[in-house]
C-alpha cells in the first residue's frame, strides 16, 4: 500500500513518479490551488452579477419570493467565496509546521464542498433569471435541466471515468 506520511519515501511507487511524501503534497497542493482559482473566478463573476442586480431599475418590480431568492443567492455566493478561501487560510495557519499532507486532505474536502455549493449557486442563478424574465414554470424547468447537467458533469462523469480507468489499469497498478 502507498505510504502517506513517510519522509523521503515515494508515496505510490507504482504510479511512475519518483517523489517523496513532501514532494507529492507540494504537487497536490499546487493542483488544489489551481482548481480553487478556477472555481473562485466563476464565483466572482456570478457574485458580481448578483451584486449589480440590486442597482437595476427593475429590481423594485421583483415579487417577495424573487427578492428572498435573490438574497439567498447572495448568501450562497458569499459562502462559495468563503469556502474557496478556507484552504488558503488553513495553509497560512499550518505554514512551516510540516502539515502539508493534512492540509491537502482538508483542502480537498473544502474544494469538493465548494464545487457542490457552486453547482447550487449556478442552478439558483439560472432559476432566478428564468423566473424574472419568463415565469416560475420556465424557471423550474431550466433549473432542473441545469442541475441534472451539473450532477452529470461534476459527479457522475468523473466517477465514471475513474471507474473505467480502474478497470483498464494494468494488473501491476491494481
Amino acid at each position: 500500500m502507498a505510504e502517506s506520511t513517510g519522509r523521503g519515501i515515494d508515496i505510490d511507487p507504482t504510479d511512475g513518479r519518483d517523489e517523496s511524501a513532501s514532494q507529492r503534497a507540494d504537487r497536490n497542493w499546487a493542483e488544489i490551488l489551481q482548481e480553487l482559482r478556477v472555481t473562485q473566478t466563476g464565483t466572482q463573476i456570478i457574485s458580481g452579477f448578483l451584486l449589480s442586480i440590486v442597482f437595476q431599475q427593475r429590481f423594485h418590480e421583483l415579487d417577495t419570493f424573487q427578492v428572498g431568492f435573490y438574497l439567498a443567492l447572495v448568501v450562497i455566493a458569499a459562502a462559495c467565496t468563503a469556502l474557496a478561501l478556507a484552504p488558503v487560510a488553513l495553509h497560512r495557519q499550518l505554514f512551516r509546521r510540516h502539515e502539508k499532507v493534512r492540509a491537502v486532505v482538508i483542502a480537498n474536502i473544502l474544494l469538493r464542498a465548494t464545487l457542490a455549493l457552486v453547482a447550487v449557486l449556478t442552478t439558483g442563478v439560472v432559476f432566478f433569471i428564468f423566473d424574472v424574465t419568463l415565469n416560475r414554470t420556465a424557471a423550474i424547468t431550466a433549473a432542473c435541466v441545469v442541475l441534472v447537467l451539473l450532477v452529470l458533469l461534476l459527479l457522475v462523469f468523473p466517477r465514471s471515468v475513474a471507474q473505467i480507468l480502474r478497470r483498464t489499469e494494468p494488473a501491476e497498478h491494481a
